[in-house]
């Protein structure tokens, strides 16, 4: 598992673990875990545009939570 992780490059880590903040920021507001996790993989473009454009994962939950 750590060959593949070393395959990342820093982008690509840096967007997981910003997805995964985004992804407690859903838990936390009572949005089930699976659910949570099928909304970022199904908006995963919308959220790598945000992501780029600089939105700081609270401000992307929030977007998204409307």
């Amino acid at each position: 598992m750590s060959r593949k992780h070393e395959s990342l490059d820093p982008d690509e880590v840096a967007l997981i673990q910003w997805c995964t903040e985004v992804e407690e920021l859903f838990v936390k507001a009572g949005v089930p875990r699976g659910e949570a996790q099928q909304y970022i993989e199904d908006e995963a473009e919308w959220l790598t545009d945000m992501f780029y454009e600089g939105l700081s994962p609270e401000e992307a939950a929030k977007a998204a939570l409307k």
